[in-house]
């Protein structure tokens, strides 16, 4: 019989395969932690042709015939990461439109690249903020840009679209995005 602790344990395990995998968010773009990033047969195996290193302190990788580009940014909420999203996304769609893939990562694979991979659904997919975050989310269960780069988000959504789909809101943690109401009611600090 598998008990409760049994498939909390079996759900760490995956968490745990999932943050060390690199993640398919379209059939042209991957998401990954940073240790991920230096798998060599991963990255080849995904015909990916550039990696986007959205770290300050991560070198990069070594692997042949692989552009690199560097978005150096500390993943606080007062770093400017929107001043980079066009340039991210029109990499990642030429990188695409000459038949290769891109993969973004940052340390852990749950801040910075997370946004960015947002930015790019927004952009180049003609995604909603909360569509990004949700077809995101299904793929990388962990993501959580921090709360300037929400807010950012939030401006670029409106920026494109004239209209947000997700705001900032009040909760018993602070403020935070609207998506994350409902996992976030209920909780004391």
């Amino acid at each position: 019989m598998i008990t409760k602790e049994t498939k909390e344990q079996y759900r760490t395990l995956t968490d745990m395969a999932l943050f060390r995998d690199i993640v398919s968010i379209t059939d042209h773009l991957y998401l990954s932690s940073g240790a991920a990033a230096c798998n060599e047969p991963n990255i080849h195996s995904r015909g990916i042709k550039c990696i986007i290193n959205a770290t300050t302190n991560l070198p990069d990788s070594t692997i042949p015939d692989v552009e690199h580009v560097r978005v150096a940014v500390n993943d606080v909420p007062h770093s400017n990461l929107s001043a980079h999203f066009d340039a991210v996304c029109d990499k990642i769609e030429d990188v695409r439109k000459q038949g290769g893939s891109t993969l973004v990562h940052c340390v852990g694979g749950i801040s910075r690249s997370s946004a960015l991979c947002l930015a790019y659904l927004m952009k180049c997919k003609n995604m909603s903020l909360e569509e990004a975050h949700s077809h995101v989310k299904a793929r990388r269960p962990f993501i959580r840009p921090n709360i300037g780069f929400w807010r950012q988000l939030i401006e670029y959504e409106r920026t494109l679209y004239n209209k947000n789909s997700v705001k900032i809101i009040q909760s018993n943690v602070g403020p935070i995005p609207s998506v994350y109401e409902k996992e976030t009611q209920g909780m004391m600090w």
